[in-house]
Protein backbone atom coordinates (compact mmCIF):
# COMPACT_ATOMS: atom_id res chain seq x y z
CA UNK A 1 0.00 0.00 0.00
CA UNK A 2 1.20 3.76 -0.84
CA UNK A 3 -0.38 6.88 -0.05
CA UNK A 4 -0.10 10.07 -0.80
CA UNK A 5 0.31 13.19 1.82
CA UNK A 6 -0.76 16.51 1.24
CA UNK A 7 1.58 19.37 2.85
CA UNK A 8 0.75 22.75 2.72
CA UNK A 9 4.25 24.34 3.69
CA UNK A 10 6.35 23.77 7.10
CA UNK A 11 5.21 25.43 10.35
CA UNK A 12 2.22 25.89 11.93
CA UNK A 13 0.88 29.49 11.47
CA UNK A 14 1.75 29.52 8.03
CA UNK A 15 2.42 25.76 6.83
CA UNK A 16 1.36 22.41 7.68
CA UNK A 17 1.45 21.11 11.35
CA UNK A 18 4.89 19.82 11.66
CA UNK A 19 4.21 17.32 14.77
CA UNK A 20 1.31 16.21 13.07
CA UNK A 21 2.99 15.77 9.64
CA UNK A 22 5.70 14.08 11.63
CA UNK A 23 3.27 11.75 14.12
CA UNK A 24 1.23 10.56 10.81
CA UNK A 25 4.30 9.75 8.21
CA UNK A 26 5.87 7.73 11.85
CA UNK A 27 2.08 5.83 12.21
CA UNK A 28 2.36 5.31 8.51
CA UNK A 29 5.70 3.53 8.44
CA UNK A 30 4.43 1.90 11.53
CA UNK A 31 1.73 0.15 9.85
CA UNK A 32 4.12 -0.93 7.02
CA UNK A 33 2.52 1.73 4.73
CA UNK A 34 4.62 3.47 2.16
CA UNK A 35 4.16 7.35 1.74
CA UNK A 36 5.21 10.06 -0.59
CA UNK A 37 4.79 13.98 -0.02
CA UNK A 38 3.04 16.19 -2.05
CA UNK A 39 2.13 19.54 -1.95
CA UNK A 40 1.04 23.04 -4.46
CA UNK A 41 3.57 24.33 -6.20
CA UNK A 42 2.73 28.15 -5.45
CA UNK A 43 3.74 31.13 -2.76
CA UNK A 44 2.61 30.72 0.36
CA UNK A 45 -0.25 33.07 1.44
CA UNK A 46 2.33 35.25 3.85
CA UNK A 47 4.73 34.04 6.22
CA UNK A 48 4.45 34.58 10.14
CA UNK A 49 7.05 34.63 12.13
CA UNK A 50 6.93 31.91 14.47
CA UNK A 51 8.10 33.05 17.77
CA UNK A 52 6.29 36.40 17.76
CA UNK A 53 3.00 35.77 16.03
CA UNK A 54 3.79 38.77 13.77
CA UNK A 55 3.87 38.67 9.77
CA UNK A 56 7.29 39.11 7.94
CA UNK A 57 6.88 41.56 5.72
CA UNK A 58 8.55 41.59 2.03
CA UNK A 59 9.34 37.68 2.53
CA UNK A 60 7.72 35.34 0.07
CA UNK A 61 8.05 31.71 0.00
CA UNK A 62 7.43 28.61 -2.02
CA UNK A 63 4.63 25.99 -0.21
CA UNK A 64 6.51 23.29 -2.56
CA UNK A 65 10.19 24.43 -1.02
CA UNK A 66 9.11 24.91 2.63
CA UNK A 67 6.62 21.08 2.39
CA UNK A 68 10.14 19.26 1.36
CA UNK A 69 11.72 20.54 4.54
CA UNK A 70 9.15 18.12 6.24
CA UNK A 71 9.55 15.48 3.28
CA UNK A 72 13.04 15.35 3.40
CA UNK A 73 13.34 16.28 -0.42
CA UNK A 74 11.03 13.97 -1.49
CA UNK A 75 8.04 15.57 -2.55
CA UNK A 76 6.28 15.69 -5.86
CA UNK A 77 4.09 18.88 -6.57
CA UNK A 78 0.62 18.37 -6.91
CA UNK A 79 -0.12 19.31 -10.31
CA UNK A 80 2.22 16.29 -11.45
CA UNK A 81 0.69 13.53 -8.83
CA UNK A 82 -1.14 10.86 -10.37
CA UNK A 83 -3.49 9.64 -8.24
CA UNK A 84 -4.14 6.08 -10.01
CA UNK A 85 -0.31 5.19 -8.52
CA UNK A 86 -1.88 5.48 -4.74
CA UNK A 87 -4.05 3.94 -2.72
CA UNK A 88 -5.28 7.03 -0.42
CA UNK A 89 -4.47 10.54 1.19
CA UNK A 90 -3.65 12.04 4.14
CA UNK A 91 -4.27 15.51 4.76
CA UNK A 92 -2.05 16.93 7.99
CA UNK A 93 -3.03 20.21 9.12
CA UNK A 94 -2.05 23.29 10.28
CA UNK A 95 -3.08 27.36 9.33
CA UNK A 96 -1.62 26.29 6.03
CA UNK A 97 -4.24 24.14 4.44
CA UNK A 98 -6.77 27.26 5.47
CA UNK A 99 -4.08 29.61 3.89
CA UNK A 100 -2.21 27.82 0.92
CA UNK A 101 -5.14 25.42 -0.16
CA UNK A 102 -8.01 27.57 0.50
CA UNK A 103 -8.04 31.11 1.56
CA UNK A 104 -10.87 29.64 4.75
CA UNK A 105 -8.66 31.03 7.21
CA UNK A 106 -9.53 35.03 5.88
CA UNK A 107 -12.83 34.04 3.62
CA UNK A 108 -14.38 31.08 5.86
CA UNK A 109 -16.32 28.79 3.11
CA UNK A 110 -16.48 31.47 0.75
CA UNK A 111 -13.05 31.67 0.14
CA UNK A 112 -10.99 30.27 -3.26
CA UNK A 113 -9.20 26.86 -3.36
CA UNK A 114 -5.86 25.87 -5.15
CA UNK A 115 -7.88 23.92 -8.39
CA UNK A 116 -4.95 21.39 -7.95
CA UNK A 117 -5.45 20.37 -4.50
CA UNK A 118 -9.80 20.36 -4.74
CA UNK A 119 -8.63 18.01 -8.17
CA UNK A 120 -6.66 15.20 -6.35
CA UNK A 121 -9.36 15.37 -3.54
CA UNK A 122 -12.03 14.50 -5.87
CA UNK A 123 -9.84 12.01 -7.82
CA UNK A 124 -9.21 10.11 -4.42
CA UNK A 125 -13.10 10.32 -3.72
CA UNK A 126 -14.30 9.22 -6.77
CA UNK A 127 -11.96 6.17 -7.33
CA UNK A 128 -12.93 5.25 -4.04
CA UNK A 129 -9.93 5.29 -2.22
CA UNK A 130 -9.83 6.80 1.58
CA UNK A 131 -9.17 10.00 2.67
CA UNK A 132 -7.57 11.06 6.58
CA UNK A 133 -8.18 14.57 7.17
CA UNK A 134 -6.26 15.58 10.31
CA UNK A 135 -7.24 19.35 12.43
CA UNK A 136 -9.00 22.12 10.14
CA UNK A 137 -8.09 19.57 7.49
CA UNK A 138 -11.39 19.00 7.20
CA UNK A 139 -12.15 22.03 6.12
CA UNK A 140 -9.99 21.97 3.05
CA UNK A 141 -12.41 18.37 1.68
CA UNK A 142 -15.53 20.42 2.61
CA UNK A 143 -14.00 23.39 -0.20
CA UNK A 144 -13.32 20.04 -2.54
CA UNK A 145 -16.60 18.86 -2.31
CA UNK A 146 -18.35 22.10 -2.71
CA UNK A 147 -21.49 21.96 -5.06
CA UNK A 148 -21.17 17.80 -4.99
CA UNK A 149 -23.29 15.83 -4.39
CA UNK A 150 -20.97 14.33 -1.62
CA UNK A 151 -22.00 15.29 1.89
CA UNK A 152 -18.95 13.95 4.03
CA UNK A 153 -19.41 13.69 7.74
CA UNK A 154 -16.56 15.07 9.49
CA UNK A 155 -15.29 16.67 12.72
CA UNK A 156 -12.83 19.76 13.42
CA UNK A 157 -13.29 19.24 17.45
CA UNK A 158 -15.85 19.81 19.97
CA UNK A 159 -17.24 22.31 21.54
CA UNK A 160 -17.60 20.28 24.66
CA UNK A 161 -13.78 20.67 25.40
CA UNK A 162 -11.25 23.39 25.63
CA UNK A 163 -10.50 24.98 22.28
CA UNK A 164 -8.27 28.13 20.80
CA UNK A 165 -10.83 28.10 17.79
CA UNK A 166 -14.26 28.87 17.34
CA UNK A 167 -15.66 24.83 16.47
CA UNK A 168 -18.93 25.56 16.26
CA UNK A 169 -18.30 28.35 13.82
CA UNK A 170 -15.97 26.45 11.96
CA UNK A 171 -18.56 23.60 12.01
CA UNK A 172 -21.14 25.38 10.44
CA UNK A 173 -18.84 26.92 7.84
CA UNK A 174 -18.80 23.46 6.70
CA UNK A 175 -22.17 22.85 6.94
CA UNK A 176 -23.21 25.81 5.27
CA UNK A 177 -21.10 24.53 1.64
CA UNK A 178 -22.57 20.86 2.06
CA UNK A 179 -20.56 18.88 4.29
CA UNK A 180 -22.18 17.14 7.83
CA UNK A 181 -19.88 18.10 10.51
CA UNK A 182 -20.12 16.17 13.99
CA UNK A 183 -18.51 17.40 17.47
CA UNK A 184 -15.43 15.06 18.49
CA UNK A 185 -13.06 15.40 21.53
CA UNK A 186 -9.00 14.52 21.34
CA UNK A 187 -10.42 11.46 22.26
CA UNK A 188 -12.45 10.51 19.53
CA UNK A 189 -12.69 10.56 15.48
CA UNK A 190 -15.49 11.01 12.92
CA UNK A 191 -15.94 7.92 10.37
CA UNK A 192 -17.30 8.63 7.42
CA UNK A 193 -17.75 4.97 6.04
CA UNK A 194 -19.76 5.41 2.57
CA UNK A 195 -16.94 8.44 1.52
CA UNK A 196 -14.15 6.65 2.83
CA UNK A 197 -13.09 9.21 5.01
CA UNK A 198 -12.02 9.55 8.08
CA UNK A 199 -11.06 12.94 10.59
CA UNK A 200 -9.43 13.65 13.70
CA UNK A 201 -9.62 17.00 15.98
CA UNK A 202 -5.79 16.84 16.74
CA UNK A 203 -4.05 20.67 17.87
CA UNK A 204 -7.42 22.28 17.01
CA UNK A 205 -8.40 21.63 20.65
CA UNK A 206 -5.82 21.90 23.39
CA UNK A 207 -3.71 19.42 23.20
CA UNK A 208 -0.10 18.24 24.36
CA UNK A 209 2.00 16.25 21.78
CA UNK A 210 1.43 13.12 23.28
CA UNK A 211 -2.83 13.15 22.97
CA UNK A 212 -2.37 14.63 19.61
CA UNK A 213 0.15 10.95 18.88
CA UNK A 214 -2.78 8.70 20.35
CA UNK A 215 -5.43 10.61 18.47
CA UNK A 216 -3.58 9.95 15.21
CA UNK A 217 -2.73 6.57 15.90
CA UNK A 218 -6.65 5.93 16.52
CA UNK A 219 -7.44 7.93 13.21
CA UNK A 220 -4.18 5.88 11.20
CA UNK A 221 -6.12 2.75 12.83
CA UNK A 222 -8.94 3.25 10.96
CA UNK A 223 -7.92 5.08 8.14
CA UNK A 224 -5.70 1.40 7.64
CA UNK A 225 -8.68 -0.53 8.10
CA UNK A 226 -10.18 1.41 4.63
CA UNK A 227 -7.20 0.89 2.89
Amino acid sequence: MKVAVLLSGCGVYDGTEIQEAVISLLALNKRGIEYHCCAPNVNQHHVINHITGEEMQDETRSVLEESARIARGDITAVIDLEVSDFDGLVIPGGFGTAKNHTKWAFMGPDGAMNTQVRRIIREFHEQKKPILGLCMGPTTLAKAFEGTEVHATMTVGSTEEASPYEIGDISKGMESIGAVAEMKTLKEISLDTENKIVTAPCYMMEANIGQIYDNIEMAMDSFKEML
